[in-house]
Formats: structure tokens, C-alpha cells, sequence
């Protein structure tokens, strides 16, 4: 067997080369083919005042693990900023609480902090749908596991918005969490 290293690390790279391609090419969606989607979501009308959310927790198997009710109150704050408190009412009887602010840094661009978020969540709208990207810090069992969310919101007719995000830790899946809100006050264009 012919062992020179030079053959070897073509012969890898021939290999891996394509494989590393799709990956990355997975990694980056272009949110323009969204832009003629309709109805419009308009992410601080949408959440402005009361809306109800129902939601499930899902490992990466699909098995569920929680599922959970949200009531959430939004206002724009004097400073031009979405504030939205959030209450969860979980299946195990969990009460539990978040605060979102929420900036618009664009056109269709938005940022937002909350206490449990490190950082700052970063979000893109085009058409009717919001990519939302942020590290939570999440409590699991008596630890606290710093996870990755991958939030896409997709605004429908008669005051739906669907959302699904994809949970990761150092890059792996480890759930999934889909929330179903209604918002029977919008106004459709």
C-alpha cells in the first residue's frame, strides 16, 4: 500500500470538500424570496397590546416534553422601543416570566435583549416572515445550559403567527419549540 502523505490529503479533501459545501450552503437562507409573502408581518403592530400564545417543547427525537400557554402584553415604549411581557403558564404548573425589548435597527432589521438572553438577539422581517436569532440561557434541571434559539415567525391570514425554533448547543440539535400565536385584533392590509 502506497502510504505518501501528499495522495492521502488530496484524496481527504476530495472527500470532505463537497460535504463542508453543503453544509454551509444550508447555513444561510436569502430572506428576499420572502418579500412578496403576504399578509405583511409588521412585528410592532402585530405584538402591540394583548396576544395569546400556545406552544410545545420538543427533543430531537420529537418526543414532547412540555407544553406551555402565553399571554403576552405589548407596548411601545417613549424611546421607540417593543416591550413585551410575557407570561408562560406551563403543563407542569410552572408560572415563569420574560421581558423583551425590542429595537428596530433597519428598515426590516430588529434587536433585542432580555434578561435571560446573553448578548443581543438579532432579527430580520421580509414579507411575512421574521428570522430571529439569540443565545438563551435556560435552566435545565439544577444547571443552566446556554442555548442557541433559530426563531422563524411566519405571519398568516386572520391574526395567526407561526413559530418554530430550532434549539442548538455547540452546534447540535437538542429541540425544537413551536408556538402557535393568535392576535384576533389585526387589521389585515
Amino acid at each position: 500500500m502506497n502510504n505518501r502523505p501528499g495522495k492521502r490529503s488530496r484524496f481527504t479533501f476530495t472527500l470532505i470538500a463537497p460535504l463542508l459545501m453543503l453544509l454551509f450552503q444550508g447555513c444561510s437562507i436569502d430572506m428576499n424570496r420572502y418579500a412578496a409573502n403576504q399578509p405583511q408581518l409588521d412585528l410592532y403592530r402585530y405584538f402591540n397590546g394583548t396576544t395569546k400564545g400556545w406552544g410545545i417543547v420538543q427533543d430531537r427525537k420529537g418526543q414532547l416534553l412540555r407544553q406551555f400557554v402565553v399571554a403576552i402584553e405589548g407596548t411601545v415604549n417613549p424611546a421607540g422601543e417593543l416591550v413585551l411581557d410575557e407570561t408562560f403558564h406551563w403543563s407542569d404548573g410552572e408560572v415563569s416570566q420574560r421581558t423583551w425589548t425590542i429595537s428596530r435597527t433597519g428598515p426590516n432589521s430588529f434587536s433585542g435583549q432580555a434578561p435571560d438572553v446573553i448578548g443581543e438577539a438579532t432579527g430580520t422581517t421580509a414579507g411575512n416572515v421574521l428570522n430571529w436569532s439569540y443565545l438563551l440561557d435556560l435552566p435545565v434541571g439544577e444547571r443552566t445550559w446556554s442555548i442557541r434559539f433559530d426563531d422563524w415567525m411566519f405571519q398568516q391570514p386572520d391574526g395567526i403567527l407561526l413559530n418554530r425554533a430550532e434549539m442548538t448547543k455547540f452546534g447540535f440539535r437538542v429541540g425544537d419549540i413551536t408556538i402557535a400565536f393568535m392576535k384576533p385584533a389585526v387589521q389585515e392590509d
